[in-house]
């Protein structure tokens, strides 16, 4: 028994107490014992190596975020030893570990991952399912200096093996927390992380981009993207494989095939089989001398001849579409070299594979498709995985972070699916269109209840809102469901295919506002903005379940333009909510909820809300104000904004949106309208010009100024009573 301090090179003092002995790696390393205390004093996920500037760039602000440490008794719990996984603090240590020790190192992996995941309702199986690929690439590349990029698609949580192995590994409990990890690789998060995601489908993009500026900087780094299944249903990532095939620069792009088929429907597709044959194939396809003699063949049938070089090129092509698996001649046909299928679970492939395609040069994309099984994990971590979470698989959607905490809690999408289901039910027109990156479990019953009338198109939101114009045009009542920040991808169709030609689209933004845990990725800032500057749109927002409903009657009323309507991720407002039918609302106009005297807060969307609870607080202290709810951001309900003005010396707009939103249409009325000359001040209350971090919802809109308490300072400031304002915010 002895004791040890050791410093990590990431900043980090071990103190450990048990069994010491030297391990392989060249260092002291505690073993088997437990507890482990961390000293987080100087926590910083560069190397102590790395310059001040790279220090600035990366660790600062990350720096700053994470100052939050969970409690040490917590951290550690009772788990399998991990005595490889304890070696690892970084890529470098994998170097050194035999096949067979990195073997025990992936169980290890998923040992440790169900263990911090077995308090969390999401699924593991994407984190599980990579586990040996990502081990796989660290062993072979050397990250930072090779870039390694990992797209998202439905496996948004494919990074976690990746995280732990670049030393946030005694983070990861406090992974979409407030002050904790990203749920995706993040820039200001790590080095090892050389570009964020968390929409998907950018990887092959930026990575081209990075090979580009490589070769034009005389550079010899690697660059490896991983996409997955979802990932290749967006267009994006075809065009960047287009553009990587002109270029010819060096790049490699690993599809990870979770789902066996590179179909997107895998109940209609046979799964890719992988045989000792299928095997040694991709060993030969790997090999530099076979990509040589391939490189050297069609350059002796060009010089031929006489349509010897297309004749070669076809019979190339048949061949490979007879041992590949169905449409992998798609990548050929873009400009990729195509390897595969490999077994993602088989380390001896994947480390000669990579090892391969690494060591050649000038040979142009190579994309290699893995095959990974999402439900492969050893005997041990299924028990682990059944015992402490015996709901795995029920709940898989990252939508129920925010409001996990209750079952039984009815979300603003369970009330827009009931709203549908009747409105559908007068309407036999009405169609159903999904975009985005997963589907909420809400939308399942829509799917099941009318499969003819819905169609969820996945990660191809600009075909989404393009294919919706094209119903409405047959004659049928489109409503397109896409997240808030899915939208944005979508919007040269909004503004050219919908709004330009006033095609009846409804748009369904879901998402909208602070997301919770799952932080600046989903969050949906900006669709007020964007889509209220739309000549020919009308946009409105319920303020709660009632008006989200009548709004969607609304929505199936009108055929004349496109209409839009927003609202936010969460449990409803009231807890016994009937659903009543749907009541068409009159377009543009909003509602005074409580009367009162000086100040008139207006709240849009769900911050209608808060400007009630405000309101209350205000009560107590003898102060009454006015809450009006706005319900229509274009067109403005100018009669109700013009008696507001009149009839108050303050002004108070808010909403759960950007600079440049509905504040911003309000104060083109009422300074275009003289109002602004005559007593009444105007304070909008809006967003930060900035993006909020993971936290708790609550969390979140105290952060960004949006709560009850914030609304009612500020009215308090107004009034002159800053000594309130501050007790309040106490």
């Amino acid at each position: 028994m002895g004791s040890a301090v050791a410093q990590c090179p990431h900043g980090i003092t071990s103190h450990s107490t048990g069994n010491l002995g030297q391990n392989k790696l060249g260092y002291s390393s505690r073993c088997s014992k437990f507890p482990c205390q961390l000293d987080f004093a100087r926590f910083g996920l560069l190397h102590q190596g790395s310059s001040a500037a790279s220090s600035s760039d990366h660790s600062t602000e990350f720096g700053r975020r994470i100052n939050a440490v969970p409690d040490m008794d917590d951290m550690f719990w009772d788990k399998v030893p991990t005595p490889l996984l304890d070696m690892v603090e970084n890529p470098i240590h994998l170097k050194n570990l035999s096949v067979q020790e990195l073997k025990g190192l992936a169980s290890e992996i998923r040992s440790e991952l169900s263990c911090i995941m077995s308090e969390k309702p999401n699924s593991l199986k994407a984190s599980l399912a990579v586990v040996e690929l990502t081990i796989a690439i660290h062993h072979v590349f050397h990250a930072p200096v090779d870039k390694i990029l990992w797209d998202v698609g439905e496996q948004v949580r494919q990074t976690y093996a990746h995280k732990i192995l670049t030393g946030r590994r005694a983070l990861m409990r406090m992974m979409r927390q407030k002050n904790g990890l990203s749920g995706f690789t993040s820039r200001f998060e790590s080095e090892y992380d050389s570009f964020g995601t968390g929409h998907g489908c950018n990887s092959v993009s930026a990575g081209l981009g990075m090979a580009i500026a490589r070769d034009i900087k005389g550079k010899r780094d690697r660059v490896v993207t991983v996409i997955s299944n979802a990932t290749t249903l967006a267009g994006q990532v075809y065009e960047a494989m287009s553009n990587a095939g002109y270029l010819d620069s060096n790049m490699i792009v690993i599809l990870n095939d979770s789902r066996r088929s590179l179909h997107p429907k895998i109940e209609q597709e046979p799964k890719t089989s992988i045989t000792a044959l299928s095997s040694t194939l991709i060993k030969i396809q790997s090999s530099k001398s076979f990509r040589k003699f391939r490189e050297a063949a069609k350059g002796i049938t060009k010089r031929i001849g006489r349509g010897m070089h297309e004749l070669a090129a076809k019979f190339d092509e048949y061949a490979r579409g007879m041992i590949g698996p169905q449409g992998s001649t798609l990548f050929e046909e873009l400009g990729l070299y195509y390897i595969g299928p490999v077994d993602g679970h088989n380390l001896e492939d994947l480390i000669c594979v990579l090892q391969q395609v690494s060591s050649l040069d000038s040979m142009g994309p190579v994309l290699i498709h893995v095959i990974t099984e999402d439900n492969h994990q050893d005997a041990e971590c299924n028990e682990k995985i059944e015992s402490d979470n015996p709901q795995e698989g029920m709940i898989t959607s990252s939508y129920d972070d925010s409001v996990s905490s209750s079952v039984q809690t009815r979300t603003y999408s369970d009330c827009l699916v009931d709203s549908l289901l009747m409105e559908a039910e007068k309407h036999k027109d009405i169609v159903l269109v999904h975009a985005g990156m997963e589907m909420e479990p809400s939308f399942q019953v829509l799917q099941e209840t009318f499969a003819d009338r819905f169609f969820d198109v996945g990660m191809a939101e600009q075909h989404a809102v393009t294919f919706s114009a094209g119903l409405s045009r047959g004659g049928l009542r489109p409503f397109c469901i896409i997240p808030s920040t899915f939208l944005q991808r979508a919007y040269d169709q909004v503004v050219h295919d919908v709004d330009r030609q006033k095609i009846p689209v409804r748009f369904v933004i879901t998402s909208a506002g602070l997301v919770g845990n799952s932080g600046p990725v989903y969050c949906g800032a900006f669709d007020v903005t964007f889509m209220s500057c739309l000549p020919n749109m009308i946009v409105m927002a319920p303020s709660d379940e009632d008006e989200l409903v009548d709004m969607v009657a609304t929505a199936a009323q009108i055929d004349d333009r496109p209409v839009c309507f927003r609202y936010p991720r969460g449990a409803i407002v009231r807890t016994d909510h009937f659903m009543h039918p749907g009541i068409p609302l009159e377009i543009g106009k909003g509602r005074v909820l409580v009367e009162g005297k000086e100040v008139a807060l207006l709240g849009y969307g769900a911050m209608v809300q808060n400007c009630l609870k405000a309101q209350a607080l205000l009560s107590r202290l003898g102060i009454e104000v006015t809450v009006a709810d706005a319900r229509f951001c274009k067109p403005l309900d100018t009669e109700l904004l013009t008696l507001l003005c009149e009839n108050h010396k303050f002004l108070i707009t808010v909403e759960e949106g950007s600079i440049g939103g509905f504040a911003s249409h309000v104060a083109q009325f009422i300074a275009l309208n003289g109002h602004l000359d005559g007593t009444v001040k105007w304070r909008p209350i809006v967003l930060p010009d900035s993006y909020i971090e993971n936290g708790l919802p609550e969390e979140q809109l105290a952060r960004a100024g949006l709560s009850g308490h914030h609304i009612a300072a500020t009215v308090l400031r107004l009034l002159g009573r800053v000594r309130e304002a501050l007790l309040l915010m106490c």
